[in-house]
């Protein structure tokens, strides 16, 4: 079997988490990814830790450039841009996250480039878009969950937080891959390249999805509520004799079952908890009598008793904790190449294979 994007070749401008995500994901699809940096220095996160892998190199680094060929280009110098023309006359795909207007400083946006091929795709990543507004405006993912509402609805009401992650910088290098695959298809269709626009921000504003409709569609404002859900009850942390664990009930029947298998028939029925809305209206109340409950024995007997009666329930895991866990259901979420140990690509296909062919590069290592 071959990978779906044998043949592609990707022109890869871009830096950090979002562009470098999705380009490692089309290269675990086949794809011939050719990462241009900088001379001597390289992509930032090379240097961005600890912890670093036993090649000397970060393990953020290595977490999202698996799979690619390193090539060191100074975009400052003529030779330079010489260098990175002669890349994308034989690339498939562009892709770059520069500031705004630093790829046609260089003769290398879209327009210039596709008034000779027109078949190219090109994917320019921004913060905050291209418009001059936003021109100015760099594009770091805790800022961008700072003003695009994310931490104002994570945390408590009086303490918000960032995701431990850079959430939306994976979510638009998802965004990314979408959009580079349908443009993929449109050419294939039609001949024609096209230029692909994404931004940190309307990301996230689309991967909000519930609590962004609340306002757009309902007119509410959401807040933070810890580890509650605004929408559904009880859905969140509870406390058992030995510490915290996860109850996440999403309908009436399991709502019913929960308390069958709790000895609190009588809650089920009682009119401030009968139904979900019933319930979001009433949480503290539940969340104080399920709390009163599952204090009185230990987060592995409640996970047990409860899986048992096939609900959604389960401890709060440390990452090493959560890998031995998808290990146990034959998830296989590790893999190695030339002796590192990668996560495995999320995607798993009956026809296609995955690309696993190399570690991620030393600088201008061209694998």
């Amino acid at each position: 079997m071959s990978g779906a994007l044998d043949g592609i070749v990707i022109a890869d401008f871009s830096r950090v988490l979002a562009g470098p995500y999705a380009t490692m994901l089309l290269a675990d699809l086949g794809a011939r990814v050719i990462k241009i940096e900088r001379p001597e220095l390289g992509d930032d996160t090379r240097s961005w830790g600890p912890p670093f892998a036993g090649d000397g190199m970060s393990t953020y680094f290595h977490s999202v450039n698996r799979n690619k060929q390193s090539v060191a280009l100074d975009l400052k110098t003529e030779g330079g841009v010489e260098q990175a023309r002669a890349i994308i006359e034989q690339a498939d795909i562009v892709i770059e996250n520069f500031p705004t207007g630093t790829m046609k400083k260089f003769g290398l946006d879209y327009e210039s480039l596709s008034s000779n091929r027109p078949e190219l795709i090109y994917c320019s990543i921004t913060g905050f878009g291209s418009a001059d507004a936003a021109a100015d405006l760099p594009g770091y993912d805790l800022l961008v969950q700072a003003v695009g509402g994310l931490m104002s609805i994570t945390g408590e009401s009086d303490n918000h937080f960032k995701v431990g992650v850079a959430l939306v910088d994976v979510i638009t290098g998802l965004h990314a891959v979408m959009g580079i695959q349908a443009a993929i298809l449109h050419r294939n269709a039609t001949g024609e390249g096209q230029k692909i626009e994404l931004s940190l921000l309307k990301s996230l504003l689309s991967a909000m999805v519930n609590q962004s409709s609340a306002w757009v569609a309902g007119g509410v404002v959401p807040g933070a509520l810890g580890n509650s859900h605004p929408s559904i009850a009880p859905y969140e942390l509870f406390s058992a004799a030995d510490g915290d664990f996860v109850v996440a009930i999403g309908n009436d029947a399991q709502f019913r079952i929960l308390c069958d298998a709790l000895g609190l028939n009588d809650v089920s029925s009682d009119v401030r908890f009968v139904n979900n809305p019933a319930r979001v209206a009433h949480r503290a109340e539940l969340a104080t009598i399920l709390n009163t409950t599952f204090a009185q024995e230990s987060v592995q007997h409640w996970v047990d008793r409860l899986r048992a009666a096939k609900l959604p329930v389960g401890p709060i895991h440390t990452i090493a904790e959560a890998f031995e866990f998808a290990e146990s259901l034959g998830l296989e979420p590790i893999m190695e190449i030339d002796a590192a140990r990668y996560v495995s690509h999320p995607v798993e296909y009956s026809k296609s294979t995955i690309n696993y062919s190399h570690a991620a590069p030393q600088l201008a290592a061209e694998n």
